[in-house]
């Protein structure tokens, strides 16, 4: 497995906008080779970001997902937020799970 997370700092007052781009956004990410599961996790204090997870069956399928007009569609934003909604550059991570435990 393959997990990505995308380290987003969102002002607090663009929070509400940021949050309902993804409840309406494409879907596109779903329809992937690959992909398993995507997670948006919202900060309980104001000086940590938004993280959006998504989890992958590898690094391959990640990969191709970006490299496709798929990936292009999803994030050609008609409007995107303002530079003044974020609050620090985001950070995109990668990691190869190693460990799991939990249920199905």
């Amino acid at each position: 497995m393959f997990v990505v997370a995308n380290r987003i700092f969102v002002a607090s007052e663009f929070a509400e906008e940021f949050e309902n781009r993804f409840r309406n956004r494409a879907g596109e990410v779903e329809k992937q080779p690959g992909f398993v599961r995507l997670q948006i996790l919202r900060p309980v204090s104001e000086d940590t970001p938004y993280v959006v997870l998504t989890t992958w069956e590898s690094a391959e399928h990640f990969h191709a997902w970006v490299e496709s007009e798929d990936f292009k569609r999803a994030h050609a934003g008609k409007n995107p937020l303002p530079a003044e909604a974020f609050t620090a550059p985001g950070k995109l991570e990668q990691h190869e799970v190693i460990i799991g435990a939990g249920k199905p």
